[in-house]
């Protein structure tokens, strides 16, 4: 089981790094937008997050 989290951390990691490590300035202008939203719409997305993963979680399982 810890090998398994262990390697979706990992790929998480990747993946998370794919965006600053390609497009710095793109990076950065998201971030900028996200810090605009309002806290409600960021629970939102967080929700929607959490949630899809979840299922995904289901699916592969």
């Amino acid at each position: 089981m810890w090998t398994t989290f262990g390697l979706a951390l990992a790929m998480m990691l990747v993946l998370e790094g794919l965006l600053p490590l390609a497009a710095p300035a793109a990076w950065r202008e998201m971030f900028r937008k996200v810090a605009e939203l309002s806290d409600g719409q960021i629970r939102f997305f967080g929700l929607a997050s959490v949630l899809a993963g979840l299922l995904l979680a289901a699916i592969v399982a």
